[in-house]
């Protein structure tokens, strides 16, 4: 369900910064800041230090809103590009979009299941995620697949989701949400091996029969000296 974006809780005072490169980037960061850069709407970018601790605390929820203060004055963004260090836990770069009121914003969304399909079926999510054009203030934190009592052989294409009041499905509708198939029972398991093994087992003294013959028809006779 889309959800009212509490930008109050997610913001950030930024200072701006004139000094750049990865000497500048690893200064901003020793001080437990986080570097990054703002555009959008034509106009030039502005590089910023924001604060680190705050700044991972909102980025935890996809697609956060972002209230950037700098110098007294309100910008709304969303995380376009987020740099994480692949070892430790740390940001180590930011690229903010600026968004406005009213726009709509293209933003990948979660898939959420919800309920239980039906015994002996195994539920598959083809795809995590599903690309969504919505309001900058109104994007939603999930969207929920009702599964409940769905049989095996059941697919939900991204065409067939409910989507959120006022979103626009970008993702291609024929892609492949949710495969529903039949679960294999363990004695049927059990069968399969067990014939996979036999089918091993007789296939190897068929090839030592086999080899045995072979060398007997290939041995050379040997002729009793009688000299």
């Amino acid at each position: 369900m889309p959800k009212s974006a509490d930008t109050s809780r997610n913001k950030l005072v930024a200072i701006p910064r004139t000094s750049f490169g990865k000497g500048a980037a690893r200064t901003i960061r020793r001080e437990h800041n986080i570097p990054a850069v703002m555009y959008g709407h034509g106009t030039e970018p502005v590089h910023i230090s924001l604060p680190g601790h705050q700044t991972m605390l909102a980025l935890k929820v996809a697609n956060a809103l972002l209230t950037i203060e700098i110098d007294g004055k309100d910008h709304l963004a969303l995380a376009k590009d987020v740099q994480r260090d692949p070892i430790r836990p740390v940001i180590e770069h930011i690229d903010l979009v600026v968004v406005r009121k009213g726009e709509k914003v293209n933003v990948d969304v979660p898939i959420h299941l919800v309920g239980v399909a039906e015994v002996e079926t195994v539920v598959s999510v083809e795809n995590n995620t599903v690309e969504l054009a919505v309001e900058a203030t109104q994007i939603p934190d999930r969207v929920e697949v009702s599964i409940e009592g769905l049989t095996a052989g059941t697919q939900i294409h991204a065409s067939g989701l409910v989507l959120p009041a006022g979103a626009e499905l970008i993702t291609d509708a024929g892609s492949l949400i949710v495969n529903i198939t039949q679960a294999i029972s363990a004695e049927a398991l059990e069968a399969e091996l067990a014939a996979e093994l036999e089918g091993l087992g007789g296939g190897a003294a068929g090839a030592e029969g086999e080899g045995a013959e072979t060398a007997g028809a290939e041995a050379p006779a040997v002729e009793e000296d009688k000299a």
